[in-house]
């Protein structure tokens, strides 16, 4: 969906996944300063919003997603996944319930299919899904924003800021009282700074929870019946992931950024080297310069120099071997 806020002063679009949302509005670092001193909001009504509504939502919930949902109060944000029945990520859902329905915004691209598969779960229950993604839109405002949230609209707040479900017909009103505006490109390169993954990016089709961090932030250990459970109580009994989340700090003298699939090797092997992982998102970043996140194989040592694609990199540990 595009959004009517790409007829802003210099708005440019964003590519990919994120189209239909402006990239930046021509001062990339001017517009991450901002949001890291609380000023400003981001424009992600790209994304898709789901709700769940019906006595039996967070019951009905509880049963299908890795979050234990039966006791949700009101208000609490929270985030869930919904895996296959080996285990892999299959859908990301970030979660609030407002006493009357659950509230899920969703990567684009997604929604279509995670309506369909909750649909075709609801069975005996009282539950009614709904794609809201044609009135309402997802704007963020970061964390230490004052601005004021319109009345009515539900909010989730999180460590990282609040996420506000706006009616689309009132996207342009409340940018023109809640400015500056920042791109989607500021948003993400806080994001990897803070290390946080994002679905069909620091995630493939096989991917599992304990590889990119998400044990505890979204998925509840103490609670089964779920698809693709077993696998992760064996996985954290019993085994180790075989892949782990790197973040990287990038050599700032390369003019490109490395794409999301670049090849990251042992510095010491050089270019052609074997392949030990994958850069997942590389951003530049208004303080660190170039970053990036990575998936590479657990038994990378954890202070090897790396190189993804021509590029050296230094690695931090996010998730440990």
């Amino acid at each position: 969906m595009k959004s009517p806020l790409l007829s802003l002063p210099g708005a440019v679009p964003a590519e990919g996944r994120d189209e239909g949302v402006a990239a930046h509005y021509g001062d990339l670092f001017r517009e991450q300063r901002a949001l890291a001193e609380g000023d400003g909001f981001v424009d992600l009504s790209h994304r898709g919003v789901i709700a769940v509504s019906g006595d039996d939502r967070l019951s009905w919930l509880h049963l299908l997603v890795t979050q234990h949902m039966t006791e949700l109060p009101p208000g609490r944000a929270t985030e869930a996944l919904i895996l296959s029945a080996n285990g892999h990520i299959e859908h990301a859902l970030y979660l609030v319930d407002d006493g009357e329905t659950v509230w899920a915004h969703v990567e684009p691209g997604t929604r279509a299919e995670l309506v369909a598969y909750l649909e075709s779960m609801k069975f005996f229950y009282r539950v009614e899904v709904a794609d809201r993604t044609e009135d309402l839109a997802v704007v963020h405002l970061p964390a230490g924003s004052i601005a004021e949230v319109p009345p009515g609209v539900v909010v989730r707040e999180t460590p990282h800021g609040r996420e506000l479900f706006l009616p689309r017909a009132d996207l342009e009103s409340f940018a023109a009282s809640h400015g500056p505006a920042a791109g989607i490109l500021a948003y993400e390169a806080l994001r990897v700074e803070a290390h946080r993954p994002r679905l069909g990016f620091e995630t493939d089709h096989r991917t599992i929870p304990h590889e990119v961090g998400l044990i505890g932030s979204a998925v509840h250990l103490q609670k089964g019946c779920y698809r693709g459970q077993e696998t992760v109580a064996r996985v954290q009994n019993l085994g180790k992931p075989p892949r782990r989340l790197v973040f990287l700090h990038l050599d700032g003298s390369e003019v490109l950024l490395p794409g999301h699939g670049t090849p990251v090797r042992l510095a010491a092997d050089g270019e052609e080297g074997r392949q030990l992982g994958f850069v997942t998102t590389a951003v530049r970043h208004h303080e660190l310069g170039p970053i990036a996140l990575a998936l590479v194989k657990r038994n990378v040592p954890v202070d090897a120099p790396l190189i993804a694609g021509t590029t050296a990199a230094a690695q931090e540990t996010v998730v440990e071997p």
